[in-house]
């Protein structure tokens, strides 16, 4: 395995430290790019310059398998802006809401909610946590427990769909990967086996009904509950949310809950439909078929929504297109954003960042503890950059050549850099889903940041563990151990009564 030495580490150390510095993932890959672009060109800025655009950020709009993907991103887009704008998510929410009557159903229901929203993590906290507030203020449930709550089923959820952006955002470096390293394995048929190694997102959306039915809340958050319960004061003296109470939205008009359930319903009749034809899920369906039958789904989603708008006279054609063309519109950071870590791949891929990694890690570091080390590593680089997808961008490229080079198990290995970069975003104050779960709570984000970290460390150290035991074993049963290693945690800290909230609750 060829490699350019310590240079081939500068394009991805560039692309960190400006994630980092700027907190913008355009820049911070852009410069990765250009920065290896520079040494291979033997450090003619001209010839870097033109070779960034013409051979790496050209090429990868012309690749076929890129276009689909990009132009697939643009459909999801348009359907995602429909369904925040319609109201329906709102409508069937308010509907749970009407049902009620204890504060343990008031969060699993915002839990399910969260879910249910699951093809928009940054629709969630605003269409959940302003239909929410008036019920958890009426059960005195504090703010900071709603914005935990509906941050815990935006990324976490996201990450674990396969047929939503980010799920096809991730395939789209899979797929790249793959090709590079002559892998012949379905981009689809992999994220789907990913998923179980999916650990801290999946610790995390169970955590939310096992602290609610458990009656058990600790550090920041039980003094949180403390307050909300004794004196019924939405915030702390010094707070300062970034939505106060009563700022919320009314639903629009017309609006009703069949603009999300049946949308949705014929997204997934087509897109399973068209599968089955397929031969799924017996045999494994090419990426390619699989692409064309999701833009199908949601185009056919889209035209129904589009007409249930016009039925109950939520907007006006005009409007209703103009919304959709916008939503396509915001795709464009979606699909700039992956066409410049298709780039930084390559970049990587031809400078031999991996070979040398490989080469250095063979005989210092056991393959088992690769996925242990690549979770941290993407947690750390997601906590200081405020990006998950960036941190993706960067760590995926590295991280499937190390898997196979070292070989450590490759899906585990997956796994660990979307686990670390999810629990980053989870934890970062910079980040745009924790940032909007405060503003959807009406909560103040230091208070939410402060209250979440101690359930995403406690999630975060039970994963950590995973990874070490499922980088002995590779198997997916290293699942159920973390799960049950999860109530452990949680029986030990009752236990010990570590922040016990002091006025109990029953769950109904």
């Amino acid at each position: 395995m060829e490699h350019m030495g310590f240079l081939s580490l500068i394009a991805p150390i560039v692309a960190v430290i400006l994630a980092v510095v700027t907190k913008n993932v355009l820049i911070s890959l852009f410069f990765g790019v250009f920065s290896g672009v520079l040494i291979l060109s033997g450090g003619n800025p001209l010839q870097a310059t033109t070779g960034t655009i013409g051979e790496y950020l050209f090429l990868q709009l012309t690749d076929s398998y890129n276009a689909a993907i990009l132009v697939l991103l643009f459909f999801i887009g348009g359907f995602v802006a429909l369904v925040e704008k319609s109201g329906g998510g709102a409508a069937l929410a308010e509907k749970t809401v009407k049902r009620i009557t204890s504060r343990g159903k008031a969060q699993v229901s915002a839990w399910a909610g969260g879910i249910v929203i699951f093809f928009s993590d940054l629709g969630t906290p605003l269409i959940v946590g302003p239909v929410f507030e008036k019920i958890f203020d009426k059960l005195k449930i504090s703010r900071e427990k709603l914005a935990w709550i509906i941050d815990s089923t935006a990324s976490p959820v996201a990450v674990l769909i396969p047929f939503i952006g980010w799920g096809v955002y991730i395939m789209g470096i899979l797929k790249e990967e793959f090709d590079r390293a002559g892998i012949a394995a379905s981009e689809f048929t992999t994220f789907v086996q990913v998923i179980p190694f999916q650990f801290y997102a999946i610790l995390t959306v169970i955590l939310v009904p096992v602290i609610a039915f458990s009656k058990f809340d600790f550090g920041p958050m039980a003094k949180a509950e403390q307050r909300m319960q004794q004196t019924g004061q939405l915030y702390w003296p010094e707070a300062k949310p970034l939505r106060r109470a009563g700022e919320t939205e009314e639903l629009g008009k017309g609006s009703h809950a069949i603009l999300i359930w049946l949308p949705l319903l014929v997204l997934f009749v087509t897109l399973f439909g068209l599968l089955v034809s397929k031969g799924f899920p017996v045999t494994p369906v090419a990426g390619g078929d699989f692409r064309i039958a999701l833009t199908t789904a949601y185009l056919f989603a889209a035209a129904v929504l589009m007409g249930l708008m016009l039925i109950y006279k939520v907007k006006t054609f005009e409007q209703i297109f103009e919304i959709y063309t916008g939503g396509m519109q915001k795709m464009v950071y979606v699909a700039a954003t992956l066409v410049l870590a298709w780039s930084l791949g390559k970049v990587i891929g031809e400078m031999g960042t991996a070979a040398y990694i490989v080469e250095a890690m063979r005989e210092n570091v056991p393959p088992f503890i690769i996925p242990a080390l690549l979770f941290i590593i993407g947690a750390v680089m997601a906590i200081a950059s405020g990006t998950s997808w960036g941190t993706f961008a960067i760590m995926l490229p590295i991280a499937i050549p190390m898997a196979i080079g070292l070989d450590a198990p490759l899906l585990v290995c997956i796994g660990a850099v979307l686990s670390g970069g999810i629990f980053g975003d989870h934890c970062s104050p910079i980040s745009d889903t924790t940032i909007l779960s405060s503003t959807g709570a009406g909560a103040d984000h230091i208070d939410h940041v402060k209250t979440q970290l101690p359930y995403a460390l406690l999630n975060a150290s039970v994963a950590l563990v995973g990874y070490v035991i499922a980088g002995l074993t590779g198997s997916v049963y290293t699942l159920l151990l973390t799960v049950f290693l999860l109530f452990l945690s949680l029986f030990v800290l009752s236990r010990k009564g570590r922040g016990r909230a002091v006025v109990p609750y029953a769950v109904k």
